[in-house]
C-alpha cells in the first residue's frame, strides 16, 4: 500500500462534541431538495460547500464553485472550521441498520495516503473496481480548484487478512469515549450514527502503519474524486515543480479492512427508460435467444424475494419488472459464460458479473439495439425496492427518475466482495454502479487542505 500518514485535518467544533447538523452524505446521493433539508437544519452544513451545484453529474457555472470557496474561507476565517494542532489519524465507527433489519458497526481509519496512479505496484497499489463518468469528474475538479481542499474522504478497502488493523481500531474505540459524534437524519442519511476518535500518539500511529504495510487499497467509493485528485496533482506539476511534501501529493481516505464484520454491500438496480419501441412482449421476443425466464406473481417485493430464493437458476440470475403491465419475472442467461465470446480476455470473475451482463446484453444489445434503434437509453440507479417503486411512480430521486421515465427495471443481487477483490487484482474495471457499500461515509467530519 502507498505510505499511510497522519494529517492536520480541518474540522468543525475543533473535532469535539456533536456535529449532527454540520455533516452530510456524499454529494452524489443528494438532490436539490436533500441539500436544502440539510441547510434548513444548519446554514453552516458542509453541503453548502461540497454540493454548490445540482445535479453534480455535470459541470456547473463557475460562480457556484467560487461561492463554495468563499463559504469555506468564511468558515475558516470565523473559526467555525479549525485544523488539528498535531498530525493525527482518526478512528471512525458507523452504527447502522441494514436492509436485513440487523444492526451493524463498521470501523475504519481516516488517514492520508500517497496519491499514485491506479494499478498494481510493488509494495501495494491503489486499485479501482468501477468505470467512471466524465461529468462528475469535471464538477469535482472545478470544486477542488476553487477550494484547494479535499472536502470528503475516499472510501478504501484493504485485505487485512490477519485482522491486525481492525483489532487496533477496536482497542482504540474500547479505551475511551469518542471525541466527536454525529447522527444524520433525513436527506438519505438513514439515521446512521458516526463516532470519531482522534489519535495523535506515535506508537499507535506506527502500529497502524505497520498493519497496512504492503497491502493494496481497493477503491470502494470515490473513484471520481480520487481520479480528480490525480488530475489535480498532474495539473500542479505541469505548472511548475511540486515539493515532495506538498499536501496535494496525499489523499484523505477512510480505510476499512475486508475482515470488518460491518462491511455490507447493497445492490444497485437499474431502471431503464426512453426506449421508443419498448414493450415487455417485444423485449421478451427479442431476448428469447439470450435469457430464460420464470414468471413471478405479485409486485416488486415478491420479485425481490423470489430472486433470493431461486438459487437453482444460478448465480447470474436477475429480476425483470415491466412498469406498464406490472409483470415480474426472474431471469438467467440462456447459456453458460455468455460474455466469453465478446470478452475472451476478461477473467471469468468479470464475465460472471450480473452487472456486466446487464450492461452489455440487456442494455446495449436488447434495450438500445432492439428497442431504441441503437440510441442510448436513460438510466436510474436505485439501491432499494422502495426507490424502484418511487421511480416507477414518476418521482425524481437521488438515484434518478422523473415523470414518464420508467419502462423496465432490472433487479440484481449485491456484487460479492470476493468478486470486487478478484476483478481489481486482475487490473480490470467493473461497469459503472456495480457496487454500493452501505452506509456512505459522512462528509464534514474531516477536510484535507491541499494548498
Amino acid at each position: 500500500m502507498p505510505q499511510v500518514y497522519p494529517f492536520r485535518a480541518l474540522q468543525f467544533n475543533r473535532g469535539k462534541g456533536d456535529a449532527s447538523t454540520l455533516i452530510a452524505p456524499p454529494y452524489d446521493v443528494l438532490d436539490r431538495a436533500g441539500k436544502q433539508r440539510l441547510l434548513d437544519q444548519n446554514s453552516q452544513n458542509i453541503v453548502a460547500i461540497d454540493l454548490p451545484h445540482t445535479p453534480a453529474k455535470e459541470l456547473g457555472p463557475a460562480s457556484a464553485y467560487d461561492g463554495a470557496a468563499a463559504a469555506l474561507e468564511s468558515l475558516v476565517g470565523s473559526g467555525v472550521l479549525t485544523r488539528t494542532d498535531e498530525p493525527s489519524l482518526f478512528a471512525y465507527r458507523q452504527k447502522f441498520t441494514s436492509a436485513d433489519g440487523n444492526v451493524y458497526f463498521r470501523s475504519g481509519m481516516c488517514a492520508c495516503v500517497d496519491v499514485v496512479a491506479f494499478g498494481p505496484r510493488a509494495g501495494g497499489g491503489i486499485l479501482p473496481h468501477e468505470e467512471t463518468f466524465s461529468g462528475p469528474k469535471e464538477d469535482r475538479m472545478a470544486l477542488m480548484k476553487a477550494t484547494r481542499t479535499q472536502l470528503s474522504p475516499i472510501f478504501g478497502l484493504h485485505a487485512d487478512e490477519k485482522g491486525l488493523a481492525t483489532k487496533l481500531l477496536q482497542s482504540v474505540m474500547a479505551s475511551r469515549a469518542a471525541d466527536m459524534t454525529a447522527t444524520m437524519r433525513g436527506a438519505g442519511a438513514d439515521n446512521v450514527q458516526h463516532e470519531v476518535w482522534t489519535i495523535s500518539d506515535g506508537p499507535t500511529i506506527r502500529a497502524y502503519q505497520d498493519a497496512l504495510a504492503s497491502e493494496d487499497i481497493f477503491i470502494a467509493d470515490g473513484h471520481h474524486r480520487y481520479t480528480t485528485q490525480i488530475s489535480y496533482l498532474k495539473g500542479l506539476e505541469g505548472a511548475g515543480s511540486v515539493a515532495a511534501d506538498h499536501p496535494a501529493r496525499r489523499s484523505m481516505m477512510v480505510l476499512v479492512g475486508m475482515s470488518d464484520p460491518g462491511l455490507v454491500i447493497w445492490p444497485t438496480h437499474r431502471v431503464l427508460g426512453g426506449m421508443a419501441d419498448y414493450s415487455i412482449d417485444h423485449f421478451l421476443k427479442a431476448s428469447s435467444g439470450d435469457i430464460r425466464t420464470e414468471p413471478i406473481a405479485g409486485g416488486l417485493a415478491e420479485l425481490e424475494s423470489a430472486l433470493d430464493k431461486l438459487a437453482g437458476m444460478g448465480e447470474m440470475r436477475f429480476g425483470l419488472w415491466d412498469f406498464e403491465q406490472k409483470r415480474g419475472m426472474v431471469a438467467m442467461p440462456a447459456s453458460p459464460d455468455p460474455l466469453k465470446e465478446r470478452f475472451p480476455d476478461k477473467p471469468r470473475a468479470w464475465r460472471e458479473l450480473v452487472v456486466a451482463y446487464c450492461q452489455y446484453v440487456l442494455v446495449e444489445k436488447l434495450c438500445q439495439g432492439a428497442m431504441n434503434e441503437n440510441q442510448p437509453v436513460k438510466w436510474a440507479f436505485p439501491h432499494t425496492i422502495k426507490e424502484v417503486e418511487e421511480i416507477g411512480s414518476g418521482a425524481e430521486t437521488g438515484a434518478g427518475g422523473g415523470a414518464g421515465f420508467a419502462q423496465l427495471a432490472v433487479i440484481v443481487r449485491p456484487t460479492p466482495l470476493a468478486a470486487v477483490k478478484e476483478v481489481s487484482r486482475a487490473n480490470q474495471l467493473m461497469p459503472q454502479k456495480s457496487t454500493f457499500f452501505y452506509p456512505k461515509l459522512a462528509t464534514g467530519l474531516w477536510m484535507n487542505p491541499l494548498a
